[in-house]
Formats: C-alpha cells, sequence, structure tokens
C-alpha cells in the first residue's frame, strides 16, 4: 500500500487505449477523469465528429474552456466578496464608530 503523498501507477483505460500512469491522486478519482473525457468526446462523435483525434482535440479545448471560465468565476467572486466586505465594514463603523485608542 502506498503512504499517503507518495506517487504510484495507476491503468487508466481510455479511448481504446490502455494508459499507465503515476499519480498521486486517488485511483478511483482519476479513472472519473478519463470517464469525463470519454463521455465529452462520444458525445461530439455522435455530433458529426469523425475523426477520434478531432473529436479528443475539441473535448479537451472544451474542457479548458470550462476551466477558464471556472477560474474567472471564482476570481469574480472573491473580488464581490470583498467588496461586500467592505462596504459592510464602512457601514458598521459608521453606526458604531471606533472608541478612540487610550
Amino acid at each position: 500500500m502506498s503512504a499517503a503523498g507518495e506517487a504510484r501507477r495507476i491503468e487508466l483505460h481510455l479511448l481504446g487505449q490502455t494508459l499507465t500512469i503515476r499519480s498521486e491522486a486517488p485511483p478511483d478519482y482519476l479513472r472519473s477523469l478519463a470517464k469525463y473525457l470519454e463521455e465529452r468526446v462520444t458525445a461530439l462523435k455522435r455530433s458529426g465528429v469523425k475523426d477520434p483525434t478531432t473529436a479528443l482535440a475539441l473535448a479537451a479545448l472544451d474542457i479548458t474552456d470550462e476551466l477558464f471560465r471556472a477560474r474567472e468565476d471564482k476570481s469574480r467572486d472573491q473580488g464581490d466578496v470583498g467588496a461586500r466586505l467592505g462596504a459592510l465594514v464602512a457601514l458598521l463603523e459608521k453606526v458604531a464608530p471606533r472608541e478612540p485608542e487610550r
């Protein structure tokens, strides 16, 4: 059994190929990633993309777009939270001014 944080060999089946990788991530997690990618490629093939390499490239591009959008949303949300906290602090200072330090 591998210790936590230690890379181990994991065999994945993806798009008709067997891939062996080394990773610290749990095998079930990596298999779920491979399954997700395979589902995206299958959906593209159903929509008319015949070439498997093209389908894989399009799926990778689409997933990368999702990642970038999620990062933007997270960054925007963090900015919104900061702005809301700042407004709340300003409001609280108006309502209950700080006592002078002694």
